[in-house]
């Protein structure tokens, strides 16, 4: 079976969808995105997404290409016409094509869309179980992480590293010494008193939108949870570290750079979370895409 690509407005075989040569999206990273889960057929998260894609189209001084209904629409069309069941949608928007100037090119120049979709939805269970390595790495990416745009080459090299490494991840922190989040997820510590602490949301991070919904479920099981700043310290001397993200769900972390986290394994806390979040997307139904 082909794979199916909506590509402005024509449904094509991904070998044959293509983009313009000056789009802007390609000549500048002028352009932003969202990755959706999708489980048993239906979207996790769905408006918290499609919250955080026009927030960072309107940071951009972007005009959506279509509407919200529109655009559920399209994603459900490629959901069916790829056969997904758990798997991704990627959703990018770009400023359009023009001649390259740096300025933004005039108001009949419409934006481009590229919905695409694949099988799978993240790494097997018994990487949870076993839990994972992460190296750090400096935090050189710029002033504006909250934005969810395509210029990523900073989380490409740091990713990189950490696939050199033969890690899962790549734990950014600035030269003072504070963890903002991983090269593609939200970090997570648990305190010796068994307090969750994650990056408060700034310009600093992209603000996950499952590491918006693991808040929500942490807290309705009755842990605390604090939105503060860490340090790289305080992250090696944690009692659990744990990730977030679309396709990692709550990831538990075992090493850091050449030292164990705690005693090395997966933590309870985090792999409690865990089966919250996957129980949380086991319960999602058509009404998903509404709520």
């Amino acid at each position: 079976m082909s794979h199916i690509a909506y590509v402005n407005g024509r449904y094509l075989p991904q070998k044959q969808a293509f983009v313009h040569i000056e789009d802007r999206g390609y000549q500048f990273a002028d352009g932003v995105y969202e990755v959706i889960c999708i489980w048993n057929g239906v979207p996790a998260d769905y408006q918290g997404h499609l919250v955080r894609l026009n927030r960072s189209l309107s940071e951009l001084k972007m005009r959506a290409p279509m509407s919200d209904g529109a655009l559920t629409s399209v994603i459900q069309e490629v959901i069916r016409r790829n056969r997904i069941v758990k798997g991704t949608v990627y959703i990018q928007i770009n400023r359009g094509v023009a001649p390259r100037l740096h300025n933004f090119p005039g108001a009949s120049v419409k934006p481009s869309i590229v919905v695409t979709a694949k099988h799978g939805a993240g790494p097997p269970e018994s990487v949870a179980e076993a839990g994972v390595k992460l190296i750090t790495q400096p935090d050189q990416r710029w002033g504006r992480c909250d934005i969810k745009s395509v210029g990523l080459l900073p989380n490409v090299l740091a990713k990189q590293a950490a696939y050199e490494a033969k890690a899962f991840e790549a734990l950014l922190h600035r030269p003072d010494g504070t963890v903002t989040e991983a090269s593609a997820s939200n970090a997570w510590l648990v305190t010796p008193d068994k307090v969750i602490v994650t990056h408060p949301l700034s310009n600093a991070i992209l603000g996950g939108v499952t590491r918006a919904t693991v808040i929500k479920i942490a807290r309705a099981a009755g842990y605390k949870v604090q939105e503060r700043a860490f340090t790289l310290d305080e992250t090696k001397k944690a009692k659990e570290v744990f990730l977030t993200g679309t396709t990692t769900f709550v990831m538990p972390v075992v090493q850091i750079d050449e030292r164990q986290v705690a005693n090395g394994a997966p933590g309870t806390i985090a792999l409690d979370l865990r089966q919250r979040y996957r129980a949380f997307l086991d319960d999602l139904t058509e009404t998903a895409w509404d709520a």
